[in-house]
Parts: C-alpha cells; structure tokens; sequence
C-alpha cells in the first residue's frame, strides 16, 4: 500500500518513509526469525555459548552438558545449519566453534545480557586498565589493518566503555584512534608499493580501502604526492 502518512498522526509521520522501507525487508526479517527459531531450545542455547569461548568436540560437549552424544549431535546439526556454527574435521574427530560472524557475535552477547552471564575472556579483562585494553585494541587494529572496524564494535570487543577508550587511547597514542590507524595504513602502504608488485586497487584493499579513489585522495593528502606518482618515482 501506498501513501504519505499514517491514518492517525502522533508526530511521528517524518520517520514513515523509513520505517515502510525498513519492514519491506521481509527476508531480512526472516532470516532474523530463523535464527531466533534455531535458539528455542534452552539445551541449543547452552551448547551455543560454550561453543563461543571454546573449541570442542561432541563427547566434551556430551560431558558438559551431561547429554548424550546423538542429542549433542543433533543440535549442533540444527546450529551449523543456521549458520552459527562451524566446524573442522582432524583425523576422525570433529570439532565445532562458533562462527566468527556479526550475528554470531551478536547473539553470543544478547544470551550474556539476559542471563548476566560474566563470559571467560570478559572475566580476564575486567581487572585489566584501560591503558591495557588500550593497548590491546592498538595490537588488534594493526592485525586487522585491512578491516573498517568502528569504535561500538572495539567496545564490544574489548568490554570496555566508547568514551573511555578513545580518552585513554588519545592520551597513550597522542592521537585519536581514526587519525593514529591511519597513519599506520599510509606507511604500511607506502611499504606495499615499493616493496612489492601490487597495483594501487590491491594496495588499497590491503590497508582497509575498498575505494581505490578515495585511496589516492587518503594517500596525496598524507605524502603529497599520489600512490601512482609515488610508486614510479621510487
């Protein structure tokens, strides 16, 4: 159906274009509903968990949870299947780990926050300071210089408050964290082009730009001088 507003309106009309094109999403909803579906299961939801902090294989699984290994067997079929799930085979046994994915993450959390369930790695961080986690968070971002990383999802990561990281990361690095990492991408990318064959698009790509333009504009700024005209020269 197509229209400007709502039958009653409570103020809210400006937001209705965005809201009708957000329900028109309908896959995208389903695919949240199959997910939740998949986590009915109070036996499914704590495999899930245990399988977020550790690797495993189904008689460990089967131990921790006192169950039989073809009950084991069977939620971790219906877990794999949603795409929660992964696992790897070595020799004759199989072990299952969470997927490293954003719903995953995502889900992974929301189970800590209903159950205020304090999870291992959390229960380590939290006696570390800030400018620990800091440092930590510096060491992540050089590991995943090819990634947009924002600083909601640094929060989740690490545990610790947005506005407290960036203050403590500015106060250790000198800089903010955007302008400090990007530093790191320009010298890292100077080292690609002259180090190696790889073209502007590829050199782009590996320290976190899918946009070789907006690449070259980064990298001009920073040198002065354009990825292109840099390579040649040296």
């Amino acid at each position: 159906m197509d229209f400007t507003s709502l039958p009653h309106d409570h103020g809210t009309n400006d937001c209705n274009e965005f809201l009708r094109k957000e329900l028109n999403k309908q896959d995208k909803f389903t695919a949240v509903a199959e997910i939740i579906k998949q986590l009915g299961d109070s036996a499914r939801i704590r495999i899930f968990w245990i399988l977020c902090h550790y690797e495993e294989c189904v008689i460990n699984i089967s131990a921790l949870m006192n169950m039989t290994s073809p009950a084991v067997s069977h939620h971790l079929r219906i877990l794999k299947d949603s795409g929660l799930i992964e696992s790897r085979r070595e020799g004759k046994e199989v072990y299952y780990k969470a997927k490293d994915t954003e719903i995953s993450r995502l889900m992974h959390q929301i189970i800590e926050e209903i159950m205020d369930i304090a999870c291992p790695e959390k229960e380590n961080e939290s006696s570390a300071s800030p400018s620990e986690t800091a440092k930590r968070v510096h060491h992540y971002l050089l590991e995943h210089i090819d990634e947009r990383i924002t600083i909601e999802e640094l929060s989740a990561i690490f545990h610790i408050n947005p506005t407290t990281l960036k203050q403590t990361f500015k106060k250790l690095y000198g800089s903010s964290i955007a302008a400090h990492i990007n530093e790191h991408r320009m010298k890292f990318a100077a080292k690609l082009l002259l180090e190696t064959d790889k073209n502007i698009s590829e050199v782009a790509k590996a320290v976190g730009y899918e946009s070789q333009s907006k690449f070259t504009a980064a990298f001009q700024k920073h040198y002065d001088i354009s990825p292109l005209k840099y390579k040649n020269q040296q």
